[in-house]
């Protein structure tokens, strides 16, 4: 780990030669001494057990945001530190692994690759090592919703043949009914109650011999959006319904959002962010009377039971990619893994011939269908994908969108950088400059977005701020796709348009800007 321009991470840098460094960022002595006894950070912030004073006033002074815009900052090209990749703008940029990892890593990333990619089957069947699909399900492989790694495929209108939802899955759940139900949520033994009926998600596919739980069906409204400039840009809403499913009579109301499958490059990276740095940026109560709160989700590990923050999922309600690939495992394929044992998926217990299904477990190989070391290869393997390198990043233009960028308050929410925990069990995610341009924090984003949908800490108008790290790229690795968390936004701009809440005065100065300024500013974005 070096500070070299080639290689973005910290190297030791002693004594005074520290300090310049940070006075170079930071922009004065009193900066960089303010930094080193945690007061930028403000009263009763955590502070990180992982790092010195000094290295601690380090990476307080890099990841200060920036006040120039005449150049890019150090290191801004490496999205992902010493592991960016660097390799030509491909379909297959999201699929190369952390550049610094070591040879062992690189064969078990290998080996998660084929797994991932892997076809799953339904049950009996001669490829023991490969049966237990569904019974119901929505892929029968993880690449079936990530496409070369990308975000999925967005719903679309087919040629008179209705809507092709494309990757897009249905989350489904009721309101807590009974104090156990109440205490559950309380508790976080659940994120949410799912439907008795359906289970937790809506499952369009089924193995031969079962029906699937239903279909479902989208429409679209059309809206019109006035700019400066005389400019109009025109938003898709949507409207979800489930056709063909059976809930029963005494079926209580059914909260649903739509969920589209995110891209994974840097997913890794971010579990190293330190809990500390996240939970410095929450302001639940907005006592500095900005407009952001910002708050962090609590959830359960499966395994272990720990209290963790949230870091994935579109409402920040898993804590690892471990947990992430297996609650994918189980919900989207109905394959079981050591966090979750049901070999019959998302099947509920009023779905009788579902659970009669044979399933594909085999004593020989272990309790659960994709036992260790499946998941763990399937989780080293998302784990070790690496951000693409920025491009065009002295454009004029790149440069005077970025400007608008954090001039617009973007930047409050998309914060640009971390540096990655000093002790992370990987030496190659350890002590990493990375540019996610997230806080990995809940906030309202108005009601143009809200799924009316609480999942554990996250209200029905509250989202993660999506990391944009990456987001330049996506419709290059799958033209099919979306943007926001159900794929409605066709373009960068259209997904601005969406942003409410918290993010309303941010979205207001996207509107208000000069043409082309704001064509800059989507400029920068696809540079991200």
């Amino acid at each position: 780990m070096i500070a070299r321009a080639s290689r973005p991470a910290f190297g030791k840098i002693p004594g005074k030669a520290s300090t310049i460094a940070a006075i170079a960022v930071c922009g004065s002595l009193a900066a960089v001494i303010a930094i080193a006894a945690g007061s930028l950070a403000g009263a009763g912030k955590p502070v990180r057990d992982d790092l010195s004073p000094e290295d601690r006033a380090r990476v307080a002074a890099i990841t200060a945001p920036t006040t120039t815009f005449e150049a890019p900052e150090r290191y801004e090209r490496m999205a992902g530190g010493a592991g960016t990749s660097l390799k030509p703008v491909s379909r297959d940029s999201f699929s190369t692994a952390l550049a610094n990892t070591d040879a062992k890593t690189k064969f078990d990333i290998a080996l998660g690759e084929s797994l991932f990619e892997k076809l799953w089957v339904s049950s009996p069947a001669t490829t023991r090592a490969s049966d237990g699909l569904g019974p119901r399900y929505n892929a029968r492989a993880c690449a079936g919703c990530h496409p070369r790694d990308g975000r999925g495929d967005a719903p679309s209108t087919n040629n008179g043949d209705g809507v092709d939802v494309g990757s897009l899955i249905l989350h489904l759940s009721i309101a807590p009914r009974t104090a156990e139900e109440r205490e559950a949520i309380a508790n976080r033994r659940l994120a949410a109650i799912p439907d008795p009926a359906l289970g937790r998600q809506l499952q369009t596919r089924a193995v031969p011999g079962l029906p699937r739980e239903g279909t479902l069906a989208i429409g679209y409204t059309e809206i019109p959006v006035a700019l400066s400039g005389g400019e109009t840009a025109t938003l898709r809403k949507p409207a979800y319904a489930i056709a063909g499913a059976d809930r029963g009579a005494d079926a209580a109301p059914l909260l649903v959002s739509p969920r589209l499958a995110p891209a994974l490059p840097g997913l890794g990276l971010l579990e190293q962010v330190h809990e500390a740095d996240i939970l410095a940026l929450a302001d639940p109560g907005d006592r500095d009377d900005d407009g952001i709160s910002g708050r962090p989700s609590r959830v359960r590990d499966p395994e272990t039971g720990a209290l963790l923050l949230g870091r994935y999922g579109w409402k920040a309600s898993l804590p690892s990619v471990r947990i992430q690939s297996a609650d994918a495992f189980s919900g989207d394929i109905g394959i079981s893994t050591p966090p979750y044992p049901a070999a019959a998926g998302d099947c509920t217990p009023r779905q009788t011939e579902c659970l009669a299904m044979p399933t594909g477990v085999n004593a020989d190989l272990g309790a659960v269908e994709a036992p260790d070391p499946v998941l763990a290869l399937v989780s080293t393997y998302v784990g070790h994908l690496a951000p693409p390198a920025r491009r065009n990043l002295a454009d004029p233009d790149v440069l005077r969108g970025k400007r608008r960028f954090h001039e617009a308050g973007c930047a409050a929410c998309h914060r640009p950088k971390f540096v990655t925990r000093r002790d992370a069990p990987d030496p190659a995610q350890r002590f990493q400059l990375i540019w996610p341009y997230s806080d990995l924090l809940l906030h309202d984003m108005g009601p143009g977005l809200a799924d009316d949908r609480p999942v554990g800490d996250a209200s029905g108008r509250e989202w993660r701020t999506a990391p944009l790290w990456s987001i330049g790229l996506a419709k290059t690795v799958n033209p099919k796709t979306g943007f926001l968390h159900d794929g409605r936004a066709r373009t960068l701009l259209e997904a601005v348009l969406w942003h409410g809440g918290e993010a309303r005065a941010a979205r207001d100065a996207v509107v208000a800007m000069d043409p082309r300024d704001r064509a800059a500013l989507i400029r920068f974005l696809e540079s991200l």
